[in-house]
């Protein structure tokens, strides 16, 4: 057995443990009653950042499209820039190398759950898993804790708001949509991501062919309108950096 296959045999058996061991803590926590984190004032969900800076934010909401990321990392780094990467857990026990590798570049790894489940549709005990076991994941893969949580489908209530909230994260939605998963088009994503864009602005994509065609010229229009990518964190706090 190779050196490469080896370590990945490891990951995954290391992983699928560490996911049985969160579903038990999970439940048993649920019957316990108590919590893993500090309340957040996160009772509303958050779609626009700072709309009195300069600061524009591209959202990767990641279940599939694993084959388009390198490239589109590599973008990202060309035009010096920083995004979000809202990660499905499901994936990312798939995926661990090249996690670490979005991570690694600087980029900010955020959580969309785990099954990629419609959290409108969830009692309170699966929207915790669907959030829950995913932090723990990437907390264990990466060392990091994510605070930011975007709805799959972007389809939330109030109970999804709390449990969010409880577990110490923000909701996190978008103020223009690209909806490249439906529409495989460049110039459409490239239109959706430009078009009266502004300080502020959560610009949601996906790993797809289309987009990271699109991309570059995205990015050099927001060098050309002097607007600024940062990550979703810097720009909901005003921050760079």
């Amino acid at each position: 057995m190779s050196n490469k296959t080896g370590k990945k045999l490891f990951d995954f058996v290391i992983i699928n443990g560490i996911i049985i061991v969160l579903i038990v803590v999970v439940a048993v926590m649920s019957f316990s009653g108590q919590s893993v984190s500090v309340f957040l004032n996160g009772d509303r969900a958050i779609y626009k950042g700072n709309t009195d800076s300069n600061y524009v934010s591209l959202m990767f909401n990641v279940y599939w499209g694993t084959e388009y990321i390198t490239n589109i990392l590599s973008v990202l780094e060309r035009y010096g820039v920083k995004a979000t990467f809202f990660i499905g857990g499901s994936w990312a026990e798939k995926n661990i190398d090249l996690l670490r590798t979005i991570a690694d570049k600087g980029h900010e790894i955020a959580n969309h759950g785990y099954f990629h489940s419609d959290c409108k549709t969830l009692g309170r005990q699966s929207i915790y898993d669907e959030i829950y076991v995913t932090h723990k994941l990437v907390q264990n893969t990466l060392g990091q804790t994510m605070t930011l949580f975007a709805p799959p489908s972007g389809s939330y209530n109030s109970l999804t708001l709390q449990v969010a909230q409880q577990l110490g994260y923000n909701t996190i939605m978008w103020s223009k949509d690209t909806i490249d998963w439906r529409d495989k088009d460049s110039a459409l994503v490239y239109t959706r991501a430009t078009k009266n864009v502004k300080g502020g602005d959560l610009i949601l994509m996906h790993p797809t062919a289309h987009t990271l065609k699109a991309l570059p010229d995205i990015l050099s229009y927001y060098g050309q309108h002097n607007l600024q990518a940062v990550t979703v964190s810097q720009n909901i706090n005003g921050t760079n950096g």
